[in-house]
């Protein structure tokens, strides 16, 4: 009689799908896992690289997936301070996609004689969720954000006289009251705490042109009454503090008095606890030199506040005097210290501007814009040498055919 056969035993990988699913189903949780931390970590963690260099360069040299999974150390990061009494001018500009595209800045650079920006200014209403990747982009590529923040559903674009009632200024749900009573108060605080996560410096100009009637948050218009814009204001800075969003330049940046004469700049100023620095929207229309555009409005601030003054918007409108008020810019921003930057408005009507304000609408203004601009000394965004003289100029591109608009 012969004895019963032996089973042999089964690899465990022959035993049956149910193992080899479990298996499977546990290498692709940690997978994602992994690919989960390293989105996580490419967002929140905005604008980390291999160390802080300064304005006006670009750099590509963020830390990958792979360093970020190993728990690579993050970088030294710029405070708040480096940035508020700059060792320079600041050069900025608001183009169609800033501040995600790098290559508009590079041509941006390439058209303003080889020079790179050291400011990047965007726009956002509180019907759009704030991207902490804006953060990001603008140090990659060497300029510090400056964000415009409109309370407001947005506007239309480019509307003709007869709309802008309609479109601009009557928007009941956006009145300073309804600010002020916490009507947005999630939506303020969740980006705060976005801002303050990214960790990286923000100048933030909360409701400019306060003093004009062409936005829902003037004061004179939309249901409006006297005191509601610095209540508003000074609610949505309170909130920030509460959420520890530290890393803000709060910019507080009236129209010229040109066309609002009558309006006080003063009633309308949150205070000096609650500003960094002043802004000013400004342009060069039938004036001979920014001197004409803009002293009015610096005397005027300058009897309630000594805070640092940043042109943020200006141009030159295409008429007889835009050669002459181009010009004339450069040399009056070194006789007045107390502005310490500038934000040139690189659109036109068709990409979203009021007019072709851009520095490239004729070869005779590029060419003087560039002429003015190289004898600037641009801030770097660093604190300076140890000795206390300032750091190099901003860093310059290799000239290219410019390409620019004829």
């Amino acid at each position: 009689m012969s004895s019963p056969r032996r089973r042999r035993s089964t690899h465990w990988w022959n035993r049956g799908s149910g193992i080899r699913l479990r298996i499977w189903m546990a290498v692709n949780a940690v997978l994602l896992g992994a690919l989960s931390y390293g989105v996580y970590a490419a967002v929140v963690s905005n604008a980390q690289s291999d160390g802080y260099s300064g304005l006006g360069g670009g750099s590509k040299s963020a830390p990958g997936l792979l360093d970020r999974l190993k728990g690579r150390t993050e970088p030294a990061i710029p405070t708040k301070s480096q940035f508020l009494n700059p060792d320079g001018i600041y050069f900025g500009a608001a183009t169609t996609n800033a501040p995600y595209d790098a290559a508009e800045v590079d041509k941006l650079a390439v058209d303003a004689g080889g020079i790179r920006p050291t400011m990047s200014s965007y726009f956002l209403s509180w019907s759009q969720k704030f991207n902490p990747y804006s953060i990001t982009a603008s140090y990659e590529h060497g300029t510090l954000p400056l964000l415009t923040w409109e309370p407001w559903e947005g506007g239309a674009q480019n509307p003709e006289p007869d709309q802008i009632l309609k479109s601009n200024i009557d928007q009941p749900a956006y009145r300073l009251a309804n600010i002020t009573a916490g009507k947005y108060d999630a939506y303020i605080t969740a980006t705060a705490k976005a801002i303050k996560a990214a960790k990286w410096p923000l100048a933030i100009r909360f409701a400019h042109e306060m003093n004009g009637v062409w936005y829902p948050w003037s004061e004179r218009v939309n249901g409006n009454h006297p005191g509601d814009y610095v209540k508003a204001y000074r609610h949505v800075h309170d909130l920030f503090e509460q959420a520890g969003a530290t890393n803000v330049i709060w910019t507080w940046s009236p129209n010229i008095v040109r066309p609002a004469k009558n309006v006080s700049l003063e009633k309308l100023y949150p205070g000096d606890d609650y500003v960094d620095w002043v802004g000013m929207t400004g342009y060069g229309v039938h004036e001979a030199s920014p001197e004409i555009t803009f002293r009015a409005t610096i005397d005027t601030i300058h009897t309630f506040t000594h805070k640092p003054m940043v042109i943020t918007e200006t141009g030159a409108q295409i008429d007889a005097d835009q050669l002459s008020w181009v010009n004339a810019f450069f040399p009056w921003l070194k006789k007045n210290p107390e502005v310490i930057g500038f934000v040139w408005m690189q659109k036109d009507r068709d990409s979203g501007a009021g007019g072709n304000w851009r520095f490239t609408s004729s070869k005779a203004e590029q060419q003087d814009f560039q002429a003015g601009l190289a004898t600037l000394h641009l801030a770097t965004g660093q604190s300076g040498t140890p000795d206390g003289k300032a750091t190099p100029d901003g860093a310059k591109v290799s000239p290219t055919p410019t390409g620019s608009t004829p």
